[in-house]
């Protein structure tokens, strides 16, 4: 049973499933799951300005570009706010 909800959530996070559901904007706890980051350690790097994705805070919220996620999940590579790019290996 534990394969198969490791495997709906990975389909959940995968960069197809992304681009068909996802807004231009994304939550820091989805980019987060989809990076393989728990949710504090998402946060923890947003904080840090090292989150590998584009950021956007609006008044007390913070979003991530969808384009950017997608992005880092294709090429492994961060590509904003100066992220080091062992940060970015999926899990």
């Amino acid at each position: 049973m534990h394969g198969q909800t490791n495997e709906v959530q990975g389909t959940r996070y995968s960069p197809t499933h992304i681009r068909a559901t996802w807004d231009g904007t994304g939550s820091v706890e989805d980019a987060s799951r989809a990076l393989g980051f728990s949710r504090a350690k998402g946060y923890d790097l947003v904080r840090r300005g090292e989150f590998p994705c584009r950021v956007l805070r609006i008044g007390r919220t913070t979003r991530v570009v969808t384009a950017s996620l997608l992005r880092v999940l294709e090429t492994g590579e961060p590509e904003y706010n100066g992220a080091l790019a062992g940060h970015c290996t999926p899990s």
